[in-house]
């Protein structure tokens, strides 16, 4: 796109000012998976806890178990934003007492549950360090997590950005 002269034309004639347009905002995707029907899941019952991973598979091949979708990096992280929203964020534990998370708490959970695999949590971290290292932070991201100046929506933004960085790329 050309750039556009702005202001008051000069009367001298010889001075423009010109600028180049905003980029367009990232779009959310026109369609959103099925798997993203229920953006924080629930944590596993106990008897769900108690089945081995075989036999769980084994029970979806037959029909009687229906596991979950693991998700691409940029639906992964806007569901560790939804997971955090839903469950409360913390700082200095993956997972609180209470019942809160840090960041990659909720990654953990979620891959723990079948909602990601560890290849592409491992793409979203790395997606994840990559805005970090845009912000200026030079530091692993659940360190940046437990630094003090740190809020909620600072954290909330940083992964969205992240989020929107891995759909760009077409993860």
């Amino acid at each position: 796109m050309a750039p556009a002269t702005t202001g008051p034309a000069p009367k001298s004639g010889s001075f423009t000012r010109t600028t180049t347009p905003p980029a367009p905002a990232l779009a959310p995707p026109t369609v959103i998976p099925p798997a993203l029907e229920i953006w924080a899941p629930d944590p596993p019952t106990w008897s769900q806890r108690m089945i081995p991973k075989g036999i769980r598979s084994a029970m979806a091949d037959l029909g009687l178990w229906q596991e979950p979708r693991p998700l691409k990096p940029s639906f992964h992280l806007v569901q560790v934003i939804e997971v955090l929203t839903r469950y409360g964020w913390c700082q200095s534990f993956d997972f609180s007492p209470t019942g809160r998370m840090c960041i990659r708490g909720a990654q953990t959970f979620l891959e723990s549950t079948g909602h990601v695999t560890t290849i592409d949590r491992r793409k979203a971290v790395n997606y994840l360090q990559s805005q970090l290292v845009r912000q200026g932070v030079n530091m692993r991201f659940w360190e940046w997590n437990d630094l003090s100046s740190n809020t909620f929506r600072g954290v909330e933004a940083t992964i969205s950005a992240a989020s929107d960085m891995a759909r760009k790329n077409g993860d």
